[in-house]
C-alpha cells in the first residue's frame, strides 16, 4: 500500500488549498450576512454564484466523479485528501466545487445506472451545477436504518408509476434549485426476495402530488447553505415509465452503490473538520489566560490536543487504505473498511469537536465560531448513511464468520 500523493493530486491539492485561502474562508461571513438579506433563507446566495464560477474556471469542478467522460476522473485514493481539505469549510466548499451530498451520490447514480435520456436530462445540468437534486430513502413511519422496512409504493401503471409515501430529512429538498427526486420505493412490496422488492425512480418536483411540507431541523439548525432537509410527501404522484432508473428490483442494490463513495467522501470531509476544530483549539488556547497562565500551558489543554492529533492521524491512515481497497479492489472488497471508517470517524471527530467547543466557552456554542455548527453536522454522520450500531452488527457478525 503506498498512500504517497502523486504529481496530480499534489497540483490539485495546491490549488485547492489556495482557493481555500483566498476564496472560501473569507466567503464564509458574507454567505451569512448575504443569506439575511435574501427574501428567502433557501435561495442560493449571491457570493456562492461566484465561488461556483471560480472553482470551474480553476478547473475545481467535479472533483468526485471518477468517470471521466462526466467528473475529474480522479480515484478514490487521489479524490481522499482533496475532499479532506473541503472538509474544512464543510457548508460552503463542497457546493464551491459542485462536489456536494445528496448531489454527488446521485450524480453517481445517473452516470452509473441512469439511460442516455436520463443522463441528458438530469446529469448533465447536475454537473453542470445549473440544478440541485435529493435522495429520497429516509421515513418517518419505519426504521430506516434497515432499507428493506421503506413502505413507498411505486404502482406501475399502464405507461406511468405512481407513487405514494412519506419521507422526512430529504436532504437539499428546500433548495428551490432542487428539481429532481431520487425516490426508493417498493415497486413489488410482496416478493419472496426482500432485497428486490424496492426500485427507484426519477420524480420531478414539479410533479403533481409531490409536496415539499416544512424544513426538518438539526440540532436546530435548519442547514439552508446545504439546501435543507425536508419533509417530503408523494401522494399518487405519476410519472412515466421511462423514468425508472435500472430495473424493477434493482433499487436495494442501486442504494448500496450509491452509498459506498458517499461514505467515504463524508469520512474524508469529517477529518477535514477535525483539522479545522484542532486549528481552532490551538489558536484559542494560545490567546487566552485563566487562572494567571495561558490555556496552552493548562495540561489538560495538553492531552487533549495531543489526543485529537494522534486520532486524526489515524484515521486518515484508515481512510487512505479504504480509499486505495476501493481502488483496488472495488467497493464490495473493501465492505469491511467502508464500514470501519464510518463506525470510527464520526464518533472520534465529534469528541475532537466537542473538547473544541470547551475550550472556547460560551464562544463554542455561538454563532461567532463554526465549532456547533461543526458538532452538528458530525454527529448526524453517526446516524446518517446508517447508523454505527448497524455496521457495527454487520461488521461483528462478518468477523465471526471467519471462526463458525
Amino acid at each position: 500500500m503506498d498512500f504517497a500523493f502523486d504529481a496530480r493530486t499534489e497540483e490539485l491539492r495546491a490549488k485547492l488549498l489556495a482557493f481555500m485561502d483566498e476564496y472560501v474562508y473569507p466567503a464564509e461571513q458574507v454567505e451569512h450576512e448575504q443569506r439575511a438579506q435574501l427574501a428567502s433563507p433557501w435561495d442560493t446566495p449571491a457570493v456562492v454564484e461566484e465561488l461556483k464560477a471560480e472553482a470551474r474556471r480553476q478547473g475545481l469542478w467535479n472533483l468526485f466523479l471518477p468517470d471521466a467522460r462526466h467528473g475529474a476522473g480522479l480515484t478514490n485514493l487521489q479524490y481522499a485528501p482533496l475532499a479532506e481539505i473541503t472538509g474544512r469549510s464543510p457548508h460552503l466548499a463542497p457546493t464551491a466545487l459542485n462536489c456536494a451530498a445528496p448531489d454527488t451520490g446521485n450524480m453517481e447514480v445517473l452516470a452509473q445506472f441512469g439511460d442516455e435520456q436520463q443522463k441528458k436530462q438530469w446529469l448533465e445540468p447536475l454537473l453542470a451545477g445549473e440544478i440541485r437534486s435529493a435522495f429520497a430513502m429516509t421515513e418517518p413511519e419505519v426504521a430506516s436504518s434497515d432499507a428493506t422496512n421503506i413502505e413507498t409504493r411505486i404502482r406501475r401503471d399502464g405507461d406511468d408509476y405512481v407513487i405514494s409515501g412519506r419521507k422526512w430529512y430529504i436532504s437539499g429538498a428546500m433548495n428551490p434549485r432542487c428539481q429532481i427526486f431520487i425516490v426508493m420505493g417498493k415497486t413489488d412490496p410482496d416478493g419472496a426476495d426482500i432485497r428486490r422488492q424496492q426500485s427507484m425512480i426519477l420524480v420531478p418536483r414539479d410533479t403533481p402530488g409531490v409536496t415539499v411540507k416544512r424544513a426538518m431541523q438539526v440540532f436546530g439548525y435548519e442547514d439552508h447553505s446545504h439546501g435543507g432537509h425536508a419533509e417530503v410527501v408523494f401522494e399518487e404522484a405519476r410519472v412515466p415509465a421511462a423514468n425508472l432508473i435500472g430495473e424493477e428490483g434493482s433499487g436495494f442494490a442501486i442504494a448500496q452503490a450509491r452509498l459506498g463513495p458517499g461514505r467515504i467522501h463524508h469520512c474524508m470531509r469529517l477529518i477535514g473538520m477535525a483539522e479545522r476544530a484542532i486549528e481552532l483549539m490551538c489558536r484559542r488556547a494560545v490567546s487566552r489566560t485563566a487562572f494567571g497562565k495561558s490555556l496552552a500551558q493548562q495540561g489538560v489543554v495538553h492531552n487533549w490536543i495531543a489526543d485529537a492529533r494522534v486520532t486524526v492521524e489515524q484515521l486518515r491512515l484508515l481512510v487512505l487504505k479504504t480509499a486505495w481497497m476501493m481502488d483496488t479492489v472495488g467497493n464490495k472488497g473493501a465492505h469491511a473498511e467502508i464500514q470501519a471508517i464510518k463506525i470510527a470517524t464520526p464518533r472520534a471527530v465529534v469528541d475532537i469537536i466537542d473538547k473544541a467547543i470547551q475550550l472556547h466557552g460560551a464562544g463554542g456554542v455561538s454563532q461567532d465560531f463554526p465549532l456547533a455548527e461543526l458538532w452538528a453536522s458530525a454527529r448526524t454522520l453517526k446516524l446518517a448513511d446508517g447508523p454505527d450500531e448497524v455496521h457495527q452488527r454487520s461488521l461483528a457478525r462478518r468477523e465471526l464468520k471467519k471462526y463458525l
